[in-house]
């Protein structure tokens, strides 16, 4: 009789970040919109965040230097890599696609790839693809990052948006192993409430011209109100969603690892799923809304904390309307 086969789980091996160095303060806010410090953190939880000024740098930028800093700490080469993708919402172009330039500039020279556009939900989206790779057996090594330039499309005297949004890059390796790695994830899209939280400009229903200039069709454009309590239900939801398909409880969970969106969305998943502080990741303050990048810095920032066999619950919500949650065992210490 034949052995049966061994797993083959997509796990985290490896976690990379990169922030630019200029801090967005509230207090920096202060002097540009009508706002004020403590109305920020109080309804947000944000104090600062980071913003990438250097003019000749754009999202694949920080998407490279996050992505040689995991392989680095891996100690792999580059060309060990099969496979990237890269989850944003701010490519430094339509094409050719940021994942092309990222290959590019580390000189991963076996590697293919394509950019995943799901906004906030960008990095679990593409986890979960990037997994699929993994699992078959079709790539043995396979870079996932979630990096956005989000500064580029915010209109910085709209006071409602631009207190929220930061830059950064997170990314993670994926290797096979036996038994840690991703175990289970859950998707969905609402459509319907696209109109909510979009950029309506750039595309082929409304190219450039001077009037889509004018009219700030090139900024992010988002019904605060509405899109938080959506988060707040639709987060919570599909966490218990996927403790309910894989037998799990509160009990069984080490760390939620939320999109940090607001501090408000993040208190409330939590508490449906009746998680303590101390479990939950949150850096917000520090870097606010980072859109894709938001989940892998937070592993970045917790990586000394986690054990092999910590089970995590990602989840993320974002324009579309997309969300998920994704539940997986940490694969190193």
């Amino acid at each position: 009789m034949s052995a049966a086969p061994t797993a083959r789980h997509a796990a985290i091996t490896s976690v990379g970040h990169f922030l630019p160095e200029t801090r967005l303060t509230n207090g920096d806010l202060e002097e540009m919109v009508e706002t004020s410090d403590e109305w920020i953190r109080t309804r947000t939880g944000i104090e600062e965040r980071r913003i990438l000024t250097d003019d000749d740098k754009a999202t694949s930028y920080m998407a490279t230097e996050a992505a040689q800093e995991a392989l680095d700490k891996r100690g792999l080469a580059p060309d060990a890599v099969d496979v990237i993708v890269v989850a944003t919402v701010t490519p430094d172009m339509l094409f050719p696609a940021t994942a092309c330039r990222v290959q590019d500039n580390l000189d991963a020279s076996n590697a293919w790839g394509f950019d995943l556009s799901a906004a906030c939900s960008g990095f679990i989206y593409a986890l979960t693809t990037g997994a699929q790779f993994i699992e078959s057996g079709r790539a043995e090594t396979v870079l996932v990052i979630g990096a956005d330039t989000m500064s580029s499309i915010v209109d910085y005297t709209d006071r409602t948006t631009c207190i929220l949004f930061g830059d950064g890059a997170g990314a993670v390796l994926l290797e096979a192993d036996a038994e840690a790695g991703l175990h289970d994830a859950v998707h969905h899209v609402d459509g319907e409430h696209g109109d909510l939280l979009r950029m309506e400009g750039g595309g082929s229903l409304h190219p450039p011209t001077h009037a889509t200039v004018d009219a700030h069709m090139h900024y992010l454009d988002q019904a605060g109100r509405q899109v938080f309590k959506f988060a707040v239900t639709r987060m919570a939801d599909v966490c218990e969603e996927v403790l309910e398909r894989n037998d799990l409880s509160a009990d069984d969970v080490d760390y939620l690892v939320p999109h940090q969106a607001n501090q408000r969305i993040i208190d409330a998943t939590a508490a449906r799923m009746g998680l303590a502080s101390d479990q939950v990741m949150v850096n917000i303050d520090r870097y606010g809304n980072t859109t894709a990048a938001t989940i892998p810095l937070c592993l970045f920032d917790w990586e000394e904390e986690l054990q092999r066999g910590d089970d995590l619950i990602l989840t993320a919500f974002g324009g579309g309307f997309t969300w998920g949650a994704a539940h997986l065992t940490w694969a190193y210490d």
